[in-house]
């Protein structure tokens, strides 16, 4: 499992499988109150999910291991 955090949106990825690849996911499904979308394969297997208000909902342990996909990337030193 992975997650990866956004600070700007304060959303959330957690990666149920090490990679999904493009295309993958063909099944995107609201979770009842609105507070995520669940990433679904062509099997009916969970890939994701997408959590909104992720700092709220996620335990702090999880989010300090969080990726962060919100910074800037790093200039190339080359």
């Amino acid at each position: 499992m992975r997650v990866e955090y956004d600070a700007s949106a304060d959303m959330a990825y957690i990666y149920l499988v090490d990679r999904i690849n493009p295309g993958e996911a063909v099944r995107q499904v609201p979770a009842e109150d609105n507070t995520a979308i669940l990433d679904y394969d062509s099997d009916g297997r969970l890939l994701g999910i997408e959590l909104f208000s992720a700092r709220r909902r996620l335990h702090s342990d999880l989010m300090s291991g969080a990726e962060r996909i919100d910074r800037e990337p790093r200039p190339s030193t080359e």
